[in-house]
């Protein structure tokens, strides 16, 4: 073994012992569908205008409940020079009245207990679908794929029907751990996409990951000993930021529906 193995292997082992030393940063993940209708996703939930007062009543709702967390950190799912841009008017009353969720949820929680700054910790990335869809067709693979999409269509409608109902329930539901379980596992279908060297669904899931790792890169770099943090972001990235949380050295999940309010 040389230096430099030495070197690292001390390190790794002294590390657990050094992050044990600091009081614990606890976690929330809170997935959400996207409340300003961007399209950008292979199926959208039709989401209702969260700007109608009754709307506006639930979504109070839900940030009182969120704030009884306690939360001393904030982040969500825009890049940070936006984030610093948008909520400094928002604090001084002078962003015009904006659908998203990072508005609507993020920035409105991080103004009730009364935080200076939101952290905004999205990453870039590729989600290349078209060749696993290619490859599919080439192999006879095109009807489970379809069957596949159709699934998560139903998903999306189930989303779409109960926000209509209640944005609460509609929360409730997507960060059931068993709906964030199935969640991942339509994205390790992918894995059954390939053969032998060509492996799009590999390709894939490496591509969604890496930026999954990059998101959970900054939020780990963001939080400090004894934060308390909540993250409001796309559902379809709940699996991979809970187990951020959860892996993360000196850091704890607690579970979003814990707090969320029933209706």
């Amino acid at each position: 073994m040389n230096a430099t193995r030495l070197i690292i292997g001390a390190m790794l082992a002294v590390a657990p012992l050094l992050a044990a030393a600091d009081e614990p940063a606890t976690v929330m993940v809170v997935g959400t569908y996207h409340m300003a209708n961007p399209g950008r996703d292979f199926h959208n939930v039709e989401a209702v205008d969260v700007l109608a007062p009754e709307k506006q009543a639930e979504l109070e709702r839900i940030v009182e409940a969120l704030a009884k967390f306690e939360p001393t950190l904030v982040a969500v799912e825009w890049p940070e020079e936006i984030v610093n841009e948008r909520y400094a008017k928002y604090l001084r009353g002078e962003l015009e009245p904006a659908r998203n969720e990072v508005v609507q949820l993020g920035f409105r929680l991080a103004k009730r207990v009364g935080l200076d700054r939101v952290h905004g910790i999205d990453a870039d990335g590729n989600f290349p679908y078209g060749p696993v869809q290619a490859w599919a067709e080439k192999h006879g693979g095109a009807g489970e794929l379809a069957a596949m999409s159709d699934a998560i269509g139903k998903y999306v409608a189930k989303v779409t029907e109960l926000q209509r109902e209640s944005i609460a329930k509609a929360l409730r539901y997507m960060n059931a751990p068993e709906t964030v379980a199935r969640d991942q596992g339509f994205y390790m279908s992918f894995l059954t996409y390939g053969k032998g060297k060509e492996q799009p669904g590999a390709d894939l899931l490496e591509a969604w990951a890496g930026r999954n790792y990059r998101i959970c890169a900054q939020l780990l770099q963001a939080i400090r000993p004894g934060d308390r943090a909540i993250v409001i972001y796309g559902a379809g990235h709940a699996y991979y930021l809970q187990r951020c949380a959860r892996d993360a050295p000196n850091v704890r999940l607690v579970e979003a529906n814990d707090y969320l309010p029933a209706d």
